[in-house]
C-alpha cells in the first residue's frame, strides 16, 4: 500500500499562528450556525492527501451522499496544500467556508479556540451504536477530545517510525535494532561499509528531523508538553534522548550534509543505499521507489534507554463548521463518509495509514507488510505532540507544529549544541510565542 506523501507544512495551520491580523480576523468573525452566509448545500472541503487518483475517488463518495427527505445535498472542492491556511481563515472570515472539512492535524484546535467548530460529541455518541465507534483503532480517538468535546473526528494518521535497509544490514553483519543500545551498534557496523545509520533530513523549509527527534524524546518518556499544557522540556528524559541524537552525530553515524537535505534528498540518499536505517514517513519505500524500495524494512519499536516504548504521530482529522445549513445533515454526511471511505484505501489512492480496524484488516492493507507492523505494533505506542503531559492535542501545539522554532530546535540538535542548551532555547522561545 502507498500512504500519502505528506510534507511537514500539511499538519500544522502553518502562517495563521504566526499572522497576528489573521488570528484578529478570525477571533472578530461571527460564528453562527447556518445564518445569511450558509450556503444551501453542505461543502465538503477535502485535502489532494494522495495521488490524483484521491481526489477524484474521494469525489465521487461525496457525490453519491443521499441524504433523507429535508436535509441538504453535499458538493466536494478539493482544497490545494499551497498556502491552505489563507484560503481557510479568508472563508471563514467571510462566511463563505465549508459545513466541513479536512485540513491537517492541528487547525480544528485553534478553529475551535476561534469558535467556528462544531463539537463532534453527539456524532461520536451516535456511533457507539452503528459500530463506527468501536471500529477505530486503540486512542486515536482520545487525540480528538478536549475539555469542551471533540474538536474533530480522526481520519487518517502520520506518524515517523524506524525504518532499515535488509540488505545492507546483512552486508554489514548487523541485526536489527531492538533498543538504542542495538540501534548504535547497528549504526556503527553500517558506517564500516561507508553506509550512515541515523538518516535525517534537517532542512529548515523541507525537512522533518525535528519530528524524529521529538519522536525519540517521547520514546524515553519526555516530549514537549505538560499536563497543563505548557512546554517543560529541560528534563531528565529529553537530556537523555538528545544525548543519543548525539551520540550518532559525533560518532559520525549521521551524513554531515544531513543538516541541510531535504526530504526528497534524504530519498535519494536511500535509494543510493547511503542511507540505512532511520526514521521517517510510514511511506518511505513508496518514496524511494527502485531497487532499494523493496529492501527497506520497519523495525519492531524501539525500547529506549529508560526502558520505555514511543513515537510521535500525527492523526490528521476531519471537522465540523457551526456555520453549516444544518447540523443534523452534517453529522448524517459524516456517518455516510465513513462508513463509504474505506476505498480510499482499498483502491490504493495513496492516503495515509487508516484510522479504523477495519480498513486495516482488508486484504489490500494486508498486503503490505510495512504497513500492517506500523498499525499493529507502533500506533499503539505512538502519542501526539501533547506528550507527555496528555493526549488530546490543543491550539499551542501550533507553535510547534512545523514551525521555524522547531526547525531551529532539529538544527541546533544535529549541528552539536549541548542538549540541555538546545532544550532550553526551545523553552524560552516557545514560552516566549505562547500568552496563554
Amino acid at each position: 500500500m502507498e500512504t500519502s506523501r505528506l510534507t511537514t507544512s500539511r499538519r500544522g495551520f502553518l502562517g495563521l499562528v504566526g499572522t497576528g491580523a489573521a488570528v484578529a480576523a478570525l477571533a472578530a468573525c461571527s460564528t453562527g450556525g447556518g445564518g445569511a452566509g450558509a450556503s444551501a448545500s453542505l461543502k465538503f472541503w477535502n485535502m489532494p492527501w494522495g495521488t490524483p487518483a484521491f481526489n477524484t475517488l474521494d469525489s465521487k463518495i461525496t457525490l453519491g451522499f443521499k441524504p433523507e427527505s429535508g436535509l441538504p445535498a453535499a458538493t466536494y472542492q478539493a482544497i490545494q496544500w499551497a498556502n491552505f491556511n489563507q484560503t481557510f481563515s479568508s472563508a471563514l472570515a467571510s462566511k463563505t467556508g465549508p459545513a466541513i472539512s479536512s485540513g491537517g492535524g492541528t487547525p480544528a484546535f485553534l478553529f475551535a479556540k476561534q469558535g467556528f467548530i462544531a463539537p463532534a460529541d453527539g456524532l461520536i455518541d451516535s456511533w457507539k451504536s452503528n459500530g463506527i465507534y468501536d471500529d477505530f483503532l486503540p486512542g486515536v480517538l482520545d487525540t480528538m477530545k478536549t475539555d469542551a468535546g471533540y474538536v474533530a473526528v480522526p481520519y487518517n494518521l502520520d506518524m515517523r517510525v524506524n525504518w532499515y535497509n535488509k540488505e545492507l544490514l546483512e552486508k554489514a553483519g548487523a541485526t536489527p535494532p531492538t533498543d538504542w543500545q542495538s540501534y548504535l551498534d547497528a549504526a556503527a557496523a553500517l558506517k564500516k561499509i561507508d553506509v550512515y545509520g541515523f538518516a535525517a533530513n534537517g532542512n529548515a523549509s523541507g525537512g522533518n528531523a525535528f519530528q524524529m527527534i521529538v519522536g525519540l524524546m517521547i520514546n524515553n518518556g519526555g516530549g514537549i508538553f505538560d499536563e497543563e499544557h505548557k512546554p517543560n522540556l529541560v528534563t531528565a528524559a529529553n537530556i537523555e534522548a538528545l544525548e543519543f541524537v548525539r551520540e550518532n552525530v559525533s560518532k559520525g553515524y549521521m551524513d554531515p550534509a544531513a543538516i541541510s537535505y531535504t526530504a526528497t534528498n534524504a530519498n535519494s540518499q536511500w535509494k543510493a543505499e547511503k542511507f540505512g536505517m532511520g526514521f521517517d514517513v510510514p511511506n518511505l519505500a513508496a518514496n524511494v521507489g527502485g531497487a532499494a524500495a523493496s529492501q527497506l524494512v520497519v523495525s519492531d519499536p524501539l525500547t529506549s534507554a529508560s526502558g520505555k516504548k514511543g513515537a510521535l504521530y500525527f492523526p490528521n482529522n476531519i471537522m465540523m463548521y457551526k456555520n453549516t445549513p444544518s447540523q443534523k445533515g452534517s453529522e448524517a454526511f459524516m456517518t455516510y463518509y465513513y462508513q463509504n471511505m474505506k476505498a480510499l484505501w482499498t483502491q490504493n489512492t495513496g492516503i495515509g495509514l487508516p484510522v479504523l480496524k477495519s480498513i486495516a484488516a482488508t486484504p489490500e492493507f494486508q498486503s503490505d507488510p510495512n504497513a500492517v507492523k506500523i498499525v499493529k505494533m507502533w500506533q499503539p505506542i505512538a502519542r501526539t505532540w501533547a506528550a507527555p503531559g496528555g493526549t488530546a492535542l490543543f491550539s499551542n501545539i501550533s507553535y510547534v507544529d512545523s514551525t521555524p522554532a522547531i526547525s531551529d530546535f532539529g538544527q541546533n540538535v544535529l549541528s552539536g549544541k549541548s542538549s540541555k542548551d538546545a532544550l532550553a532555547t526551545f523553552q524560552t522561545t516557545l514560552t516566549s510565542l505562547i500568552k496563554d
